[in-house]
């Protein structure tokens, strides 16, 4: 009796652990929104003030865009 016990302790073990490996697989899977690092914020004279983040960065940096 005391050896079923552990057998399905085990068992059950294992399947959890196959659907926690397949949970973190199905999340790795998922696409990811897209990282936006430009951003219009303004206009000045004519050319859009844009708005440029670095990835990792503390800091926004800006430059003008003119067509």
């Amino acid at each position: 009796m005391r050896i079923r016990g552990f057998v399905i302790f085990f068992v059950g073990l294992g399947i959890l652990a196959l659907l926690m490996n397949v949970a973190a697989n199905w999340l790795e899977a998922q696409p990811t929104p897209v990282d936006q690092k430009f951003a219009v914020v303004d206009t000045y004279k004519g050319c859009e003030v844009v708005q440029y983040s670095p990835t990792n960065a503390a800091r926004y940096y800006y430059f003008l865009h003119c067509k």
